[in-house]
């Protein structure tokens, strides 16, 4: 699944910890998110979502 994970955060110059703070996951389960190799539970998507103010279908795309 393709995400925008990684642009949202810089925009806000925020590390990978950071993320992973404000997200209560590890810096690990935010590299591999950004990065395609995990794919988030609903609950963690819908936090990402209210997080970063935008729905989930704008930060996560199905690559089908």
């Amino acid at each position: 699944m393709k995400n925008r994970l990684k642009v949202l955060r810089a925009e806000r110059d925020w590390s990978q910890a950071d993320l992973a703070e404000r997200l209560d996951v590890s810096r690990q389960t935010v590299n591999a998110l950004e990065t395609g190799k995990y794919d988030p539970s609903l609950p963690l998507a819908f936090k990402i979502a209210r997080l970063f103010g935008q729905p989930i279908e704008t930060i996560f795309q199905d690559e089908a």
